[in-house]
C-alpha cells in the first residue's frame, strides 16, 4: 500500500509538471507532452532525490552533474522540431532523462558521455525500460560522433564556452544544433544548416555546466 501511494504521489506530481511547469509556459507538441508524462522523471535520479525529481529547477545526480529542469529538456527537445523519423545526437548523456525523452520522439538517438560511471549508471537504467533505439558512447562529445553522422539533429547539454560551430558539419541540411553557449553567463542558441550557411538564433538566457 505505501509503494502504491508513492507511486501515485509521483504519478500526480509528474502530471502536475507537464500541465504547470511546460504547457502553461507555452509548450504545445502534443507528442513532447506526451513523453514528458510517460517518462518516469523520478527513475533517473539519486533515490536521495527522488522528492524532488518533478520539481521546477534541476537536480544533482553526482560527479558535478545535474538533470536539467523539467521546462528546459522541454523547450530543447521543441526546439528540434521533431516529427519522428529523425536520428539525433545527444552531446551529454547525464542521467539518461533528455535521452529518453528523445528516444519516444524519433528513430533513433546517438548519445555520448564523457563520466563513464554517470553513462553507465544511465545505459542500465534505458535499458531496463526497454529501450531498442539508442546508441551508447563514452567519450568526449566535443567533436561529435563523425561515424554516425549526418544528423537530423544534434542537442548538446553542457556549455561549451564558444559556438561549437565544426558540429554542424554533421548535421543534414535543415538540421539543427541546439546548445548552451558560454561561461558564467549563457544563451541557448539554435543553428540550422542550409546547404552551406548557417541560420542562427538566441533562443533563452539559461545555465548549464560547463561542456567538458
Amino acid at each position: 500500500m505505501k509503494m502504491m501511494n508513492e507511486e501515485n504521489a509521483l504519478l500526480i506530481s509528474r502530471l502536475d509538471m507537464v500541465r504547470h511547469q511546460i504547457k502553461r509556459r507555452g509548450i504545445t507538441d502534443q507528442r513532447l507532452l506526451s513523453a514528458m508524462r510517460k517518462v518516469l522523471r523520478h527513475e533517473f535520479v539519486p533515490e536521495a532525490e527522488r522528492a524532488n525529481a518533478y520539481r521546477d529547477g534541476p537536480v544533482p545526480i553526482g560527479h558535478n552533474q545535474t538533470i536539467s529542469q523539467p521546462y528546459i529538456v522541454a523547450y530543447m527537445t521543441n526546439a528540434l522540431e521533431l516529427t519522428g523519423g529523425e536520428s539525433i545526437l545527444e552531446i551529454g548523456t547525464g542521467s539518461g532523462y533528455q535521452t529518453a525523452i528523445l528516444a519516444e520522439l524519433v528513430a533513433h538517438v546517438e548519445t555520448i558521455e564523457v563520466v563513464e560511471a554517470l553513462a553507465l549508471v544511465a545505459r542500465m537504467r534505458l535499458e531496463g525500460a526497454g529501450y531498442t533505439n539508442i546508441s551508447f558512447r563514452i567519450g568526449d562529445g566535443r567533436k561529435g560522433w563523425l561515424e554516425k553522422a549526418p544528423f537530423d539533429g544534434i542537442i548538446v547539454t553542457a556549455a561549451p564556452e564558444t559556438d561549437p560551430i565544426h558540429l554542424t558539419d554533421q548535421l543534414v541540411n535543415g538540421g539543427r544544433l541546439v546548445v548552451p553557449v558560454g561561461g558564467g553567463y549563457q544563451i541557448l542558441k539554435r543553428f540550422t544548416r542550409r546547404g552551406s550557411k548557417l541560420d542562427r538564433e538566441n533562443l533563452l538566457d539559461v545555465r548549464f555546466v560547463p561542456l567538458v
